[in-house]
């Protein structure tokens, strides 16, 4: 993991390169103020100061200097693209404020490495007036790198035990207790959890994994994470290029791990109650099947219409479980439909929740985080589209229609209404790269949820 620490310092006189931060509507000024030689450097460049361009100007002392045009200083990405492409070095802003660069300047420096060398050109060091926010600009820029760490991880190397070992590691270093329910012991306490993993070889065996922190006074929040750490669709499989992203489908884990994180980090006054069903949907002779009727935690039974919608089956149990404990509040991230990204596309999450101070606070907190939110509804009137001629519901209904929606519809099902719930399908990969945001994994909607937690119990 990289350590993030060392490339924000706080600002002491230290010799440093400046980056001139420019607004748009000053840019055509500033180019004509500058001298001739200064000018046919930027001209040398391409440099027309359009929005969230940069150049470089060499001093006559044998010394230079960025120059940007930042189109939003209130973005968090503003120098993103500076962070990547300067090189090794320390460095202050000057000119136009910019009032929170440094998330995108640490996570611009991002590089996944496991199975490759780095082509990071070295540290690039921001110099920071207010190192107040440092450590928690720290914390958030490390959570979401682990979020993209282990989404982009192959799924050889990350399974149901590695996804324990995760929550173990997060267990130890804030002292919190673990307990996991594993293989045949899920048969009878979580049965749509052990019916999705039970094809799994021994060696990726399903799993509930359960991790509670915090003093029992305070209220009770839970954390839910899909952890289907590869899908081939199970007996309805896959196509190839389906399958291809699927190591990607314990997206909603890895988020649940990373806000769980943060908030032990920050001693949030919260019972935490982090929840991940880990399994792998795999094709043996003994894969849960098309027509299957599946018990569950609840009580309810659910007729299987489609083996590639298990990820809301295991969260149904997961979900089931944490209500026991009447917690107040109930976050879950799911890598859950591809509906939601034919509806919203890849970077703004689907957010269903029927507790409007929640939608509020969520939303907000995406805007003012730059970590959107979309709020869909909870359409009571396709509700009926779970409707089972066998069984107490589907969960995959035909046609297609609303797909978002209808599940989460089916996890609104193993939610007591008395509990505030909140559900985020997240897609977790990033399929272009934008400044600071490689393409690969990557977190939507951390920053927002965390932001409200720490609102709520800070």
């Amino acid at each position: 993991m990289m350590d993030f620490a060392p490339l924000l310092l706080a600002e002491d006189g230290q010799p440093a390169t400046t980056i001139e931060v420019i607004a748009p509507d000053a840019a055509e000024a500033w180019i004509a103020a500058q001298p001739p030689q200064g000018r046919a450097a930027l001209a040398a460049q391409r440099f027309t100061g359009k929005p969230d361009s940069f150049a470089t100007l060499a001093g006559e002392d044998g010394t230079w200097r960025a120059v940007t045009v930042v189109a939003d200083p209130a973005s968090p990405w503003a120098l993103a693209r500076l962070a990547e492409a300067l090189p090794e070095g320390t460095y202050r802003t000057s000119g136009t404020a910019l009032a929170a660069p440094e998330l995108g300047w640490l996570l611009a420096q991002y590089r996944f490495t496991r199975y490759r060398k780095s082509d990071n050109h070295g540290p690039r060091v921001l110099l920071t007036a207010d190192p107040t926010r440092t450590e928690e600009v720290v914390r958030v820029a490390t959570a979401t790198a682990k979020v993209r760490d282990l989404v982009n991880t192959g799924a050889a190397d990350l399974g149901p035990a590695e996804l324990e070992a995760e929550a173990a590691a997060l267990a130890s270093r804030h002292g919190a207790e673990l307990r996991v329910t594993a293989g045949e012991e899920l048969a009878s306490s979580f049965p749509m959890i052990h019916a999705v993993g039970q094809a799994a070889v021994p060696s990726r065996a399903p799993r509930l994994i359960e991790l509670e922190w915090g003093d029992p006074a305070h209220p009770r929040v839970a954390i839910v994470g899909k952890g289907v750490c590869f899908d081939t669709g199970g007996l309805d499989i896959k196509p190839s290029a389906g399958m291809r992203l699927m190591k990607k489908d314990m997206g909603g884990a890895a988020h649940a791990l990373a806000l769980a994180d943060l908030v032990m980090a920050a001693r949030l006054k919260l019972r935490l109650h982090l929840l991940i069903p880990a399994v792998e949907n795999a094709i043996a002779g003994n894969a849960f099947r098309p027509g299957d009727v599946l018990a569950t935690r609840k009580g309810v039974t659910v007729e299987n219409t489609n083996t590639d919608a298990e990820g809301r089956l295991i969260l149904g149990d997961a979900l089931t479980r944490a209500s026991e404990d009447a917690p107040e509040l109930i976050l879950d991230f799911a890598t859950l439909t591809g509906a939601a990204r034919v509806a919203l596309g890849p970077d703004l999450p689907p957010l269903f929740t029927d507790d409007e101070p929640l939608a509020s606070d969520l939303l907000a907190a995406g805007v003012a985080a730059d970590d959107p939110l979309w709020r869909l509804p909870l359409w009571n009137g396709y509700d009926d589209m779970l409707k089972s001629d066998v069984a107490d519901m589907v969960n995959a209904p035909d046609g297609g229609f609303a797909g978002a929606i209808t599940a989460a519809l089916f996890l609104r099902r193993f939610v007591p209404r008395e509990i505030a719930w909140a559900h985020m399908d997240v897609f977790a990969w990033r399929p272009s790269a934008k400044p600071g945001r490689p393409k690969g994994g990557d977190a939507y909607g951390l920053r927002a949820a965390f932001a409200v937690l720490k609102a709520r119990y800070g």
